[in-house]
C-alpha cells in the first residue's frame, strides 16, 4: 500500500515551471517532518526540501541548489504536501518523490521511512 501518492510531474521546458503534490495515506501527514526527494537516472537519491512537523514549528530546510527555484508547502486539511518549481534546469530531470521522517536536519534520505512511487519530471531544452 502506497503512504503518498505523487502527481504532477511531466515534461516541461527549460526556464518553466511545475507544482508536484503529494497526497498522504493512512497517516496524518502534519504529524511528520515531510520531505522531497529526486533520483537521476545512475545517481543516488538526494533532497530537495524538507518541512517539519506543525508542532515544531513547520521549519523549512533547503539544500543549496533548490534555495530560490523550489518551495515546498503543505495543507494539512488536503493532508498534502506540495513541491512548486520554477526555472527548471536539464538536470532537474529526475524522478521526484515524498517521504516522511521524524526529523529535519539537513534532509537526508536515510532519516526517512514512508515513501510513494515518485513522479517523473522531465526537462527539455
Amino acid at each position: 500500500q502506497d503512504q503518498f501518492v505523487e502527481s504532477g510531474g511531466g515534461l516541461a521546458q527549460s526556464g518553466g515551471s511545475l507544482k508536484l503534490s503529494c497526497e498522504a495515506s493512512g497517516f496524518i501527514l502534519d504529524y511528520y517532518t515531510i520531505g522531497w526527494f529526486r533520483q537521476a537516472p545512475g545517481k543516488e537519491r538526494e533532497g530537495i526540501a524538507c518541512i517539519s512537523s506543525s508542532d515544531t514549528d513547520s521549519r523549512i530546510f533547503y539544500k543549496e541548489f533548490a534555495k530560490g527555484r523550489f518551495t515546498i508547502s503543505k495543507n494539512k486539511h488536503r493532508n498534502t504536501a506540495y513541491l512548486e518549481m520554477n526555472s527548471l534546469k536539464t538536470e532537474d530531470t529526475a524522478v521526484y518523490s515524498c517521504g516522511a521522517g521524524a526529523f529535519l536536519k539537513d534532509c537526508n534520505p536515510a532519516d526517512f521511512y514512508y515513501w510513494g512511487r515518485g513522479t517523473q519530471v522531465t526537462v527539455s531544452v
